[in-house]
């Protein structure tokens, strides 16, 4: 008698009946509405909540305390440029007797022709102050804050 050396395999192991591996899903899922559906098969999405939601209410609990002010403002105006900042120069420069020429400006500011102009008429308005405009008696171009 010869014996053979044999591996069984998955098919003599398994029960019969059954197949050696379960069959694979696919990969696809069908989780969106179908395709040509009519509207009132498919999902709702957006719109407003539920009633249930809107009726439920949270416990409200009361502040601690009184509030106190964020800040103090730190000088009495509160539309005042801060001390020692580029506006404030050009403030103190625009309010001198004769005001002050655009070169003068561009000069202190370390600014262009353009930027001295936009920052007239934009920070200034905005500020609150009227800047007047003039030619000073060299015909340069002038520009003062009436008091």
């Amino acid at each position: 008698m010869t014996t053979e050396n044999t591996i069984p395999t998955h098919a003599t192991l398994a029960a019969p009946g059954l197949s050696v591996a379960p069959e694979k899903a696919s990969a696809k899922k069908n989780t969106g509405p179908k395709k040509n559906a009519p509207r009132s098969l498919k999902a709702a999405t957006g719109g407003k909540p539920k009633a249930a939601a809107a009726t439920r209410s949270k416990k409200v609990t009361p502040a601690k305390g009184p509030t106190e002010p964020v800040k103090a403002p730190l000088s009495p105006n509160p539309h005042a440029p801060r001390e020692g900042s580029k506006t404030a120069l050009a403030v103190a420069m625009l309010q001198r007797k004769n005001g002050a020429t655009l070169a003068e400006m561009m000069d202190q500011m370390g600014w262009q022709k353009h930027t001295v102009r936009g920052f007239i008429a934009g920070a200034m308005k905005k500020a609150g102050y009227t800047v007047e405009s003039f030619k000073s008696d060299r015909g340069e171009r002038s520009y003062r804050i009436n008091p």
